[in-house]
């Protein structure tokens, strides 16, 4: 579990393979953890899709548990499920199975990660599904929130096959430009990306009810933070933010500063999922784990986070071009595409998007990692 890996061989090619070596991951994980399991989830979306996690109890005394998720937007899980492995190489070594436990979730959302997707089978983003509430509540996926939407809607979903000429990507890009001047840069992104509940074809859509890959994961969060007093939670993600500087991004729930856990970290660049640092989102995953928290065990220590591998970069420039390609991969799966190279250069951008292919990318997203991990676990006490 401790041998040197090949940067590059971090990132899988597929689901299969990179489902098969976390598995394989089981037996390292038992020398340490006798009772060390490997659960699988099979989703009724068929394929062989699974949601596959390992779960380790401590062995003497359940003090501390480290809970690890990634794949919530299933193509981030090539570079999420490469964390993971990562953090299975170099540092679950260095953690106390004698106290602390482990859940380790090789991919939130298969379906998504094997036909490379952000979204589940039924294009729903399950990183605004997580909405806390009773279950069966009617409000809790409400068709009225973020009306904004809908001034949007032609922009944000075309319903004509992608047509990749000049002309036409050079309209698409004036349009957004358009809807930026009109609405404030801040304005567009807030009212795209804080999600919808009202158009199942549409982009950043939350869906109508509780997901089934979002109900696995409740129960799991419940069922492993009842047994222990500290929990530490990491969550991987790509997309948003500088291209060579990965973003912890915490929940606009969290009472300490990101600036302070900057300093705590020895890490660069913190901020918290709000309009003035980062951008809300309603139904996200780290919120619901506070409130869970908060409401039903009230005096937990918890420190839940997400580890944000930007791409494009944070300019505007880049902001239009990430939106523009998560528009028309939308685009692409509901209507199709005029020509083969269309659909071709479509799903290039959208792969570059969420899952780059560049060495020099690549290396500083794993060194990011490593400096992320390091300075988290060492404040939070979970180096033994």
């Amino acid at each position: 579990m401790s041998a040197e890996i090949n940067p590059q061989t971090l990132f899988a090619k597929s689901f299969a393979e990179s489902r098969a070596r976390f598995r394989a991951s089981l037996e390292s994980i038992r020398q340490r953890w006798p009772s060390a399991t490997l659960i699988s989830h099979p989703l009724t979306a068929g394929e062989d899709l699974t949601i596959d996690w390992i779960e380790a109890a401590a062995v003497e005394d359940t003090r501390k548990l480290l809970f690890f998720t990634a794949g919530e937007h299933g193509i981030e899980a090539y570079a999420g499920s490469g964390m993971l492995q990562l953090f299975c190489n170099e540092y679950i070594p260095r953690l106390d199975p004698a106290t602390t436990g482990l859940v380790l979730v090789h991919t939130i959302n298969p379906w998504g990660m094997k036909h490379r997707r952000r979204v589940n089978a039924g294009n729903v983003d399950l990183n605004r599904n997580f909405i806390w509430g009773p279950e069966g509540h009617e409000r809790l996926y409400d068709p009225a929130f973020n009306p904004q939407y809908h001034r949007l809607s032609n922009l944000l979903n075309p319903q004509i096959p992608v047509g990749g000429a000049a002309a036409n990507n050079l309209a698409f890009t004036l349009r957004l430009l358009g809807a930026m001047f009109s609405m404030g840069a801040s304005g567009l992104r807030q009212s795209t990306l804080v999600g919808q509940y009202h158009t199942p074809r549409g982009v950043y859509y939350g869906g109508l009810a509780r997901q089934e890959e979002t109900g696995v994961l409740m129960t799991l969060y419940r069922r492993h933070f009842s047994s222990y007093p500290q929990i530490l939670h990491l969550d991987m993600h790509t997309g948003y933010g500088p291209r060579y500087q990965m973003s912890l991004v915490n929940s606009a729930l969290e009472r300490v500063e990101s600036a302070e856990f900057a300093r705590r970290f020895a890490y660069p660049l913190v901020v918290k999922a709000n309009p003035a640092e980062f951008y809300s989102i309603r139904g996200d995953m780290i919120d619901f784990v506070y409130r869970l928290v908060a409401e039903e065990f009230p005096g937990k220590r918890l420190y839940s986070t997400s580890f944000e591998f930007g791409t494009f970069g944070d300019s505007t420039p880049a902001a239009l071009r990430s939106m523009r390609a998560t528009i028309l991969e939308n685009q692409l799966h509901w209507n199709g595409a005029r020509h083969k190279a269309d659909r071709a250069a479509v799903l290039e951008e959208f792969g570059e998007l969420f899952a780059p292919t560049e060495t020099r990318w690549r290396d500083k997203a794993i060194a990011d990692a490593r400096q992320a991990f390091g300075g988290i676990l060492k404040d939070q006490g979970y180096f033994s």
